[in-house]
Parts: C-alpha cells; sequence; structure tokens
C-alpha cells in the first residue's frame, strides 16, 4: 500500500463499527431474549401472539417446538415463535400504583 492507503480505509472501517454497535448487536442480544423468553414458557402462561391473539398456554410440545394455546374460541396450536415477547411481558406485569 502507499501513502495514505491506511488512511482511505478508515472511514470504511469505523462506517462498520458504527454499524454493527447500532444495527447488528442490538439486534443479536434481541434476538437471544426472545429465544429465552420462548424457551421457558410453561403451562398456564398468559401470553399474546403477534398476531395479537390472547390466551393461556394449555400444552407445550418440544419435538417440533410448538404450543397449545386456549382462547375464549377455543384451543389453537401455534408455534413458539409467534408468541410475542413484549406484549406477554407487559400482559403479565404487575399493576402501577397511582
Amino acid at each position: 500500500m502507499g501513502e495514505g492507503g491506511f488512511g482511505s480505509l478508515l472511514p470504511f472501517v469505523l462506517m462498520f463499527v458504527v454499524v454493527y454497535f447500532f444495527m447488528i448487536a442490538p439486534q443479536m442480544k434481541r434476538a437471544k431474549k426472545e429465544k429465552k423468553f420462548a424457551a421457558e414458557l410453561k403451562r398456564g402462561d398468559r401470553v399474546i401472539t403477534k398476531s395479537g391473539l390472547h390466551g393461556k398456554v394449555a400444552e407445550l410440545n418440544d419435538k417440533d417446538n410448538s404450543c397449545v394455546i386456549e382462547t375464549m374460541a377455543g384451543k389453537l396450536k401455534f408455534d413458539r415463535s409467534a408468541i410475542s415477547m413484549e406484549m406477554s411481558t407487559k400482559l403479565n406485569a404487575p399493576a402501577k400504583v397511582k
């Protein structure tokens, strides 16, 4: 490399570092939390699916990574990844006293 060879690569390296810390790392952390949440589901948990369906976990199947959710209309089988972590934690959070 000639003069300023490293200097011309520096902006690209800095741009990659910024993209990694502000976009890639948080996304990987969130995916890890969602996977842990899906693995820790248990019978009786009140959940909300990503499509907005409210219900209670009736059965868990580890073979195909699915769960049966009991709703007012009956029981429905969903993949565990279809359960919304944020909405379910908000649903189960204790009520705030004013």
